[in-house]
């Protein structure tokens, strides 16, 4: 039984395609950021830690939105990524700009996560029972060799406003994770089907409403660090694509597991999940929370 559970928070995207910090925009009818929820949802299902990653020019705003609300709520921490985060011996494009990704993100904290914890979107919202779930596997299964991804409903994960790139999930009969296939172009059709097409443009096969999908819910023991260094060594040594190429998360994991080091359960999820990419995501997020509130899941007011 793991005594202490934290959650990291991956919070440092550029948020280019959105044109701003959408990570600290209100969305809630008091000005809640979807972190807001997730802070709040996470300490209602157990969880004892918060670490946040963030640029250095965030700081200050993060100070003031997040740190000085939950500092005497729940430990609360953060660390920098910035691109130049690298190992020593590799030498940097010195016009890259674009931060390594969000592999690269989890391997910035490597000093300020010392057990098992959740890595979440800093612009997504998740739903209670994720947490709840999350916080079940990592208090009792999770341990060296077993990690976990939340896997959401594919007509939860569906975006209003255009195509969205989905992680999709084979699974065993087991429920261990075989693989995650990167689906670009996802939607529902007019004949309320749903198609998606694989990086090649390839059509993916057999996608339905309950297709299980990653969206960046992971659940880990503090030993995939090292696992993780290992394969940033790797992939910095292999990565011809110098100002643009990214140690993603679901695609490494996803390495773990073909090559047997891992095992890595799918925990099916109801939850709903909505993010923010584009501007015209906001309307869409605030109008989801309203529901959620009309509903009682959430108060209008969020307090702890």
């Amino acid at each position: 039984m793991n005594s202490k559970i934290s959650v990291f928070v991956l919070a440092a995207g550029m948020g280019s395609r959105y044109g701003g910090l959408k990570q600290m925009e209100g969305f809630g009818p008091n000005g809640e950021t979807l972190i807001d929820y997730s802070i709040y949802d996470a300490i209602k299902a157990g969880f004892d830690r918060i670490v946040f990653v963030i640029r250095p020019d965030m700081e200050e705003a993060f100070k003031e939105v997040f740190l000085s609300k939950y500092e005497e709520k729940i430990d609360i921490s953060y660390c920098f990524q910035t691109v130049d985060m690298l190992p020593s011996w590799y030498k940097m494009n010195s016009e890259r700009t674009k931060p390594w990704g969000t592999g690269h993100a989890l391997l910035v904290a490597k000093d300020c996560i010392h057990e098992p914890f959740i890595v979440i979107n800093g612009d997504d919202f998740y739903g209670r029972e994720a947490f709840e779930l999350a916080a079940k596997f990592l208090r009792s299964k999770c341990d060296e060799s077993t990690y976990a991804i939340m896997g959401y409903q594919l007509k939860n994960v569906l975006s209003d406003v255009g195509t969205v790139k989905r992680g999709v999930c084979t699974v065993s009969e087991e429920g261990d994770l075989k693989r995650i296939d990167e689906t670009f172009d996802v939607e529902k059709d007019q004949n309320g089907k749903i198609n998606g097409v694989t990086w090649d443009g390839k059509p993916m096969e057999d996608l339905s409403e309950k297709t299980l999908v990653a969206v960046n819910f992971f659940c880990f023991h503090r030993n995939v660090l090292e696992r993780f260094e290992k394969d940033f060594d790797a992939f910095l040594k292999e990565n011809t694509d110098e100002m643009t190429g990214e140690f993603l998360l679901p695609i490494v994991l996803s390495d773990l597991v073909e090559r047997g080091e891992v095992k890595v359960k799918v925990v099916p999820t109801n939850s709903p999940w909505f993010g923010v990419t584009h501007k015209e995501d906001a309307p869409v997020v605030r109008k989801r929370l309203q529901e959620l509130i009309d509903q009682g899941a959430y108060p209008a007011k969020l307090e702890l």
